[in-house]
């Protein structure tokens, strides 16, 4: 890391118009969980976004780009270096025939909505995950047998040191809960989706129903990261963790929840240690249980 004054350097450099110092991730996380980041900068347009990437890869700065904070888990000790969130430019959306382009900084809940809205069918899977488009489309995001790779046409990117680029979908690599963004470091811009003509009425119906499915089925009273684990082979993460006896499992105030093992919550005041250590103990004690050994699915940044 540069020098004691690099933060006032980089915001002269870049002349962000919305910066903060020492901002707690617990703020911006739904785990509610997560130490302060030495500089968060909003980048409002995609030249902005490049000239901050620009100057901290060239400056040997930490940075990270923060989505909605849905599959994360910051650790206790914070973020040495920045923290960019899209704002802006990629916020806007637009709806064009069967197509929709979504800034990636847009909730997926709120796309949705416009999709039924024009009566456009194929992203109700999408309604109820709390993230973003550009987080869904990094983690090629799903629910109910349905992902991102199913619905998008084209992405905008910005690759740090290579420039900005569009990726047509046979091109971004998609698998299960990953794209080519995770494996080589692209930054989701924009999206082109391409849906189907239905009746806003039967869209709106499937959104509610699979919204309620979700609303029964998983903790969503309690601040989470959603599922913990990836699905193995085979098999459910949250059966195996039942099965090994886990629910309810606590370290400090980080439960297995009760009604869905797949998920960790924040009972009030966990700390990402408190996490970290109940993930670690579930996975031994699924192994030992069943010999699978869980692969974590939520990304966990931060520390010294």
């Amino acid at each position: 890391m540069p020098g004691k004054d690099w933060r006032a350097e980089l915001i002269a450099a870049v002349q962000p118009g919305n910066y903060r110092y020492d901002e707690p991730m617990s703020h911006h996380t739904s785990f509610r969980i997560g130490g302060p980041a030495d500089l968060m900068i909003e980048v409002g347009t995609p030249d902005e976004l490049a000239r901050t990437v620009d100057y901290c890869r060239q400056a040997g700065i930490f940075w990270f780009l923060l989505g909605r904070g849905t599959n994360l888990l910051v650790k206790d000790e914070g973020i040495r270096g920045v923290v960019l969130k899209l704002a802006g430019e990629f916020s806007r959306i637009t709806i064009e025939g069967e197509k929709i382009k979504a800034g990636a900084a847009l909730s997926l809940a709120m796309v949705a909505e416009q999709a039924a809205r024009h009566g456009l069918a194929g992203f109700e899977f999408a309604s109820g995950i709390p993230g973003s488009i550009g987080g869904a489309v990094f983690m090629n995001a799903g629910a109910y047998g349905r992902e991102m790779k199913d619905v998008v046409s084209a992405v905008h990117v910005y690759e740090p040191g290579q420039g900005f680029k569009i990726y047509q979908r046979d091109e971004m690599e998609f698998a299960y809960r990953s794209s080519r963004l995770q494996t080589e470091g692209g930054i989701c811009l924009e999206v082109l989706l391409a849906l189907t003509p239905g009746e806003e009425g039967l869209i709106r119906q499937e959104m509610g129903e699979l919204n309620s499915r979700r609303r029964e089925k998983q903790p969503l009273e309690y601040p989470s990261a959603g599922s913990v684990f990836k699905r193995p082979s085979h098999d459910f993460a949250g059966r195996l963790i039942e099965e090994a006896g886990l629910k309810g499992k606590q370290v400090g105030k980080a439960q297995v929840a009760l009604k869905h093992a797949g998920f960790i919550i924040n009972l009030g005041g966990a700390t990402a240690q408190d996490v970290l250590e109940l993930i670690a103990l579930v996975q031994e004690e699924v192994y030992r249980k069943s010999g699978v050994w869980l692969e974590p699915e939520i990304r966990v940044i931060g520390g010294s």
